[in-house]
């Protein structure tokens, strides 16, 4: 086998770093110089680069924030800012959640369960919660996992409520989900 010229790969020791480098020494060396705190121009483009990314609620971008050693009253000021410009929205955010669950197949339940696990207040998602058929979705992720015949075995009934509860369906939907496969208009 042939090699580009110039390069020899006979033996690659010459290339391997000092083994004395051990991360300790590597965390010792970097204390040195510390990182200093974003502020002004640079906390503002950190901050847009995080809503480029995915929408985050007012706790949540706070947090990350914080999270990055800003001054306080500097992220306060900043979070304002971006809220009153509707760069940063919890409202939206609150839709945006509902949007994904319901096109994953989740229940309401777990829909709730993701509002509060990302600090999003749970009446800003009450209009969406409400306006989604929860009974068709129900129906159709029992479709599409066991077919459509249902089941008469209660052995069957259980393992396809349990399905149905774990997506955070709630039992009255869950009964009538595995009772019918027609679909309401």
């Amino acid at each position: 086998m042939r090699y580009p010229q110039g390069k020899s790969y006979s033996n690659r020791s010459d290339d391997v770093q000092n083994i004395d480098e051990t991360p300790e020494s590597l965390e010792h060396a970097s204390t040195n110089s510390p990182k200093p705190h974003p502020t002004g121009a640079k906390l503002r483009g950190i901050a847009f680069a995080m809503l480029g990314r995915r929408e985050h609620s007012e706790q949540e971008f706070k947090q990350k924030l914080l999270d990055l050693d800003a001054d306080p009253d500097e992220v306060a000021a900043l979070i304002k800012e971006f809220k009153t410009s509707q760069y940063q929205s919890d409202q939206r955010m609150a839709e945006m959640i509902v949007r994904a669950n319901v096109r994953k197949g989740r229940g309401p339940a777990r829909v709730k369960q993701t509002l509060r696990e990302r600090s999003v207040d749970l009446e800003l998602a009450q209009e969406n919660l409400a306006d989604t058929d929860w009974l068709t979705l129900a129906r159709t992720l029992r479709v599409k996992k066991f077919g459509t015949e249902l089941p008469t075995d209660p052995k069957e009934k259980a393992r396809q409520l349990r399905f149905l509860q774990y997506r955070g369906f709630d039992m009255q939907t869950c009964i009538q989900a595995i009772s019918s496969n027609q679909l309401e208009q």
